[in-house]
């Protein structure tokens, strides 16, 4: 029977798991399985045109881990699959996690085999948050490492997100919208993210407005008569006549004309707005800004600006609001600690490094110069960046950060690495990180161990 709520929210939310973490969760329950685990996320190599990624995503898996429960739906739709108990489904009435959580705060920039965040649960509560964990790091922390490379193409010029309409549904079109103003993207047409999250929105037409009246001249006075400061896309039938038709309008309109600035958004950009800045100079309107838009990538924006391209902004969509360079990360969220012992895989080319870790890192000169992978309890110069942010299933101070500031903290973090490594072409060689001796030897240790136990 189809759910008469066909959205994820607090309510269901318990159930956006994949089935295998409940099998194995009442499989835990059955064999007395009740030892605090740790299980680490972490991207196990970057994209190859990513020098870095920026953690994003942590306030929405605090958020999960306040208030995942199973209602009385989710439990009833359990007992349908037939394939867990009723000592299982009763057990999950009460449930809560009751945890800790340890991660590098929103906004840093992070690197392969990195801990993104550490959970230390019981096994059964630290396994079932697997899904929605890997789920909202992985899109938030995909696309806050794209928003801040159009950030860093723009070269101080504004950069909006227009992506909605063609990302990966509604979650991922808002989760985007959070995600691009930590990367310092200047505002997102997303009118729900400006809601939820404050993020400045931002929009005037489309094309269909323009097409909607016999004239476009009259179809930009009309629009200008209600929103005076507005920008005006010219581009629906021929862009430079669009452009002559707003001087138009500005000599007819006086001291009233406010408009904000011409959106160019097909052809030659680079060479329209060359052109579309000399007519509005002509005509005294130097003071009206040039947008563009239309399939952007940071490739495209940077190659404009080489030009000398006189644009003020840029409005980015679908190359942006899916990644569509690197749409995917490695991430996994693996079991590195039970009982106080370490755990670890020896899959090929799938380690894990065991225990709870730390990563330190240093720096030269106000800049960032290298990262080191070590055990939580070492003792090493340099700032930690994994940080508690929540305890007993209860945030801790460092679980609440306001999302502004976390975007002034992305931008200083950035700013600290090395010029190779903010920079869009791949860094070579790439920013340092090593793994600690002690996690090495610790490493070693207990894979000597998982190797002498008998078959």
């Amino acid at each position: 029977m189809t759910s008469s709520r066909p959205w994820v929210d607090d309510g269901n939310v318990a159930l956006f798991t994949d089935l295998y973490e409940l099998t194995m969760m009442q499989a835990y329950v059955e064999q007395g399985f009740d030892e605090a685990a740790t299980f680490s996320l972490f991207v196990r190599k970057l994209p190859a045109r990513r020098n870095y990624l920026v953690a994003a995503g942590l306030d929405d898996v605090l958020r999960y881990f306040e208030t995942v429960r199973f209602d009385r739906a989710a439990i009833d739709h359990l007992a349908t699959l037939g394939q867990f108990n009723d000592r299982f489904l009763r057990r999950l009435e009460d449930f809560r996690f009751t945890g800790d959580v340890r991660a590098v705060r929103e906004g840093t920039p992070v690197f392969a085999n990195e801990p993104i965040l550490e959970v230390t649960a019981p096994i059964a509560e630290a396994q079932l948050a697997e899904t929605f964990v890997m789920n909202q790091v992985h899109l938030q922390t995909v696309l806050a490492s794209k928003g801040a490379r159009m950030v860093r193409a723009a070269e101080g010029r504004a950069v909006v997100d227009f992506g909605p309409r063609r990302m990966h549904g509604t979650d991922a079109a808002l989760k985007a919208a959070r995600a691009f103003h930590i990367a310092g993207l200047t505002a997102s047409s997303n009118v729900l993210a400006s809601r939820i999250y404050g993020t400045p929105a931002t929009g005037t037409m489309a094309h269909s407005f323009i097409q909607a009246w016999e004239r476009e001249a009259d179809a930009f006075r009309a629009f200008v008569a209600l929103y005076p400061n507005t920008v005006l896309l010219v581009d629906t039938y021929d862009t430079l006549a669009g452009v002559r038709k707003v001087i138009d309008l500005a000599r007819e309109l006086g001291d009233d004309f406010k408009v904000r600035a011409v959106r160019l958004d097909s052809g030659d950009l680079a060479g329209l707005a060359h052109e579309s800045r000399a007519l509005l100079d002509q005509a005294g309107l130097d003071s009206v800004q040039i947008f563009a838009s239309g399939s952007l990538d940071e490739d495209a924006i940077a190659a404009m600006l080489a030009d000398g391209a006189p644009i003020d902004g840029f409005g980015v969509g679908t190359k942006m609001g899916v990644s569509e360079d690197a749409p995917s990360l490695d991430i996994a969220y693996k079991l590195s600690a039970y009982g106080g012992q370490g755990r670890l895989k020896l899959s090929t080319g799938k380690p894990v490094l065991p225990g709870h870790k730390q990563v330190w890192r240093s720096e030269q000169g106000g800049r960032f110069d290298g990262d080191v992978i070590g055990r939580a309890e070492e003792d090493r110069p340099g700032m930690p960046l994994l940080e508690p942010v929540m305890r007993g299933g209860e945030r801790l101070p460092g679980g609440h950060v306001a999302l502004d500031d976390v975007r002034a903290y992305c931008r200083e973090q950035i700013g600290r690495l090395p010029d190779a490594v903010q920079a869009l072409a791949p860094a070579d060689p790439p920013y340092p990180v090593r793994v600690s001796d002690a996690l090495r030897t610790y490493q070693s240790e207990v894979r000597r161990r998982v190797e002498s136990v008998p078959a």
